[in-house]
């Protein structure tokens, strides 16, 4: 028992030190500069700003490419997953240092490239880049209408990047772009740049400040209508459980005595009708024992692996860079593991189930194999496109370790505690031995006609609703992936 518990321990530090290193190298701890000391420019993606889940390396168009082997920059899993590949531009950048119109190359334009920039401009193509974790953004070109009221294709040439600093620190970053040429075969362009420094009072602690957008969070999400629709729900469901209780509390008392025999109490609620016919059969095993325990299982630790994130998100734990939140969700479900065992297997052991290995297994295989199935399908698709949302091989399995030397370790222990701890029976009803004939039903009552016309109404009322919200919180601004779980209990900073 000891060695498997030092096993265990190995491994869990093992996956860890895949998970935080490439973090921590990937991070400067103090963002801190001397006077004239290099800033890199990372250039990371580009795609359709009208799917922003769409997007390639920054050099799969033919823009200015570093010479040699430009270094690329890795934060973890998390990036990797979010689609992020920085490499370095290796477009010169000094603190503190101005610089005038400079030359980045001359990019000589053939059919292929004309081409290939006319169809980026067209789809309205996007680009991101960082300076000191600290994005810029900016579109590759626009259509121009001429005299003959056609539209002409046009190149931003010119960037100018102005940034803000504090002391020794990165506050701000901003990018305009300036000098749009239009695109002709055989013609050369001079791509340049300049740089522009300007000291601020903000202090580091409040640089991401700049990218909440306060109005836009004050005017979109009706908070009232929100509010109202949550009173109203926790008023009617009170009012309901109240009125059943009290109408249910006897016979729920006269089904739970241990002293009558069940048939004698049939015999004595025979003129009744409704469910109470059924109420020895309520508490009978389903047929399908095995995978609505996982499925309990899975959902109680997802509930509570949301309730981990949020906490954490709260307290200021993942305000650390990209990926912070994906690499937390990983880990999170990877420890909360044993969650989703207890709950199967006490769920499984009070039923009376006794296939165990099926049920350890399935609960802790569900949503792990349904996500990689669905991952598996939307990485083929992004790896025949050439998207940077294809996950690497080298991150699959970094992945498969963290489920295969922690989650699923966890899931068996959690599922053998369970069933030891809570896996006694507590029904507060008997079940009859022989079940009881329930009868044809008409189409309109079955399970899935009920299930469909029951949630069309909650769902038209909510879906409203979270529109707003969502549209508030993830309108086209990664940034809020920081801040979201803030907003949402009302821990918003304030402003200055």
């Amino acid at each position: 028992m000891l060695s498997t518990v030092r096993l265990f321990s190995i491994s869990v530090l093992v996956v860890l030190l895949f998970i935080v290193v490439p973090q921590t190298f990937a991070v400067d701890s103090d963002h801190k500069y001397q006077q004239e000391e290099a800033v890199t420019l990372w250039v990371n993606k580009v795609g359709p700003y009208n799917n922003p889940q769409e997007t390639y390396n920054y050099y799969s168009l033919p823009f200015c490419q570093p010479p040699g082997n430009a270094a690329h920059k890795w934060g973890g899993l998390g990036e990797v997953l979010g689609g992020n590949e920085l490499i370095d531009s290796q477009i010169e950048i000094k603190f503190g240092k101005n610089v005038d119109k400079s030359s980045i190359c001359e990019l000589e334009l053939d059919a292929a490239k004309v081409k290939q920039f006319k169809d980026a401009i067209e789809n309205t193509y996007w680009f991101e880049f960082f300076i000191d974790d600290l994005p810029l953004w900016g579109f590759v070109g626009e259509l121009h209408p001429d005299k003959n009221n056609d539209n002409k294709h046009v190149l931003y040439t010119h960037k100018t990047i102005n940034v803000k600093y504090h002391g020794d620190q990165i506050i701000h970053v901003n990018l305009t772009q300036e000098s749009p040429k239009p695109l002709e075969v055989g013609k050369t362009l001079e791509m340049t740049y300049s740089v522009r420094w300007v000291p601020t009072n903000i202090t580091f602690e409040r640089r991401f400040d700049v990218y909440l957008d306060y109005p836009f969070f004050e005017h979109q999400i009706h908070w009232f209508s929100i509010f109202n629709s949550f009173m109203m729900v926790i008023f009617l469901t009170g009012l309901v459980s109240m009125i059943l209780m009290r109408t249910l509390r006897n016979d729920y008392a006269k089904y739970a005595r241990e002293d009558d025999d069940l048939e004698t109490l049939e015999r004595d609620v025979s003129e009744e009708s409704g469910w109470k016919l059924v109420h020895g059969d309520v508490f009978r095993p389903p047929r399908n024992l095995v995978i609505l325990s996982a499925v309990v299982g899975t959902g109680a630790q997802l509930a509570m692996l949301i309730l981990l994130v949020i906490l954490l998100a709260i307290i200021g734990m993942l305000y650390v860079g990209r990926g912070a939140i994906v690499t937390t969700f990983i880990v999170c479900y990877a420890l909360t593991s044993f969650i989703s065992g207890y709950v199967s297997g006490g769920l499984y052991s009070r039923s009376g189930g006794k296939k165990w290995i099926k049920s350890m297994i399935l609960t802790a295989s569900l949503f792990p194999f349904l996500c990689f199935g669905i991952g598996f399908v939307l990485n083929t698709i992004a790896i025949f496109y050439g998207s940077l949302a294809a996950i690497p091989f080298g991150t699959m399995v970094v992945v498969f370790v963290i489920w295969a030397f922690i989650s699923f370790p966890l899931a068996l222990l959690g599922t053998v505690v369970g069933r030891n701890w809570s896996g006694a029976p507590n029904n507060p009803c008997r079940v009859k031995t022989i079940p009881r004939p329930i009868p044809e039903k008409k189409w309109y009552l079955t399970p899935s006609v009920v299930s469909l016309m029951g949630g069309l109404l909650p769902f038209g009322s909510i879906f409203i609703e979270m529109y707003f919200v969502f549209t508030s919180f993830w309108n086209y601004k990664v940034c809020f992936c920081y801040f979201l779980f803030w907003f949402m209990v009302g821990e918003g900073r304030e402003r200055e």
